[in-house]
């Protein structure tokens, strides 16, 4: 498993100077998936820029927080900036491009490579590279099972949410996989009690694979 020593020592210096990395990320990577992706639409609305800038900055912070200044923070930065987009264009269009979640997979898979120059943590990136596998057949037998329950996004997503997963433990592929669908089923009983029936239709189940694997991440050791 990953250790999480260090974390709640890491420097307050470092949790802010992430968090703020993590903010001034956001609307970057906003701004060059505007430009390179135009199918997706124009910049969001500026209260949306600021949210989402504030969520990823958080959640950079809480992974400092967490985990300290270990070899894979890098590979976390990552997730929180692409994690949230990933989120907000889910929400807002029911669409979890391949590009985005192509990234995240790929530059996720080299960020945890890296370590292994230097002979550390082989052991966590073959786990990553193995919950990666794992997760993505669950989620694609899922989908041919099921598939107005699971989309094809979803069983994309599921791959690099698994490569996370496995790479911080074995219980957390378990439990993050798991939570994920509890997250989403919360979501559409809220929107089912609040009489917003069409909505609860269509609740993106993207953002909550990785709101699962963010808190999974954050309290599960």
């Amino acid at each position: 498993m990953v250790s999480a020593e260090g974390g709640g020592s890491a420097g307050w210096l470092l949790v802010v100077v992430i968090g703020l990395l993590g903010c001034f990320l956001s609307p970057t990577t906003e701004i060059l998936i505007a430009r390179t992706l135009p199918r997706l639409g124009a910049l969001p609305a500026p209260r949306v820029r600021m949210t989402t800038a504030a969520v990823t900055g958080a959640a950079c912070a809480a992974f400092v927080l967490r985990f300290g200044n270990m070899p894979g923070l890098p590979a976390l930065i990552l997730l929180a900036v692409l994690g949230v987009q990933l989120s907000r264009v889910d929400i807002a269009m029911h669409l979890l491009p391949n590009q985005l979640v192509f990234i995240l997979l790929v530059a996720g898979i080299v960020l945890l490579a890296a370590p292994l120059i230097f002979g550390q943590q082989a052991d966590d990136f073959i786990r990553a590279l193995v919950g990666a596998v794992i997760l993505f057949a669950a989620y694609l037998i899922l989908a041919l099972i099921s598939p107005g329950g699971i989309g094809m996004g979803d069983v994309k997503l599921a791959a690099p949410v698994g490569l996370y997963l496995g790479y911080l433990g074995w219980s957390q592929l378990l439990y993050g996989g798991l939570l994920g669908f509890i997250v989403n089923g919360i979501t559409t009983a809220v929107l089912l009690g609040g009489k917003r029936r069409n909505m609860a239709k269509e609740v993106p189940h993207g953002p909550a694979m990785l709101g699962a694997l963010a808190l999974t991440a954050l309290l599960i050791q």
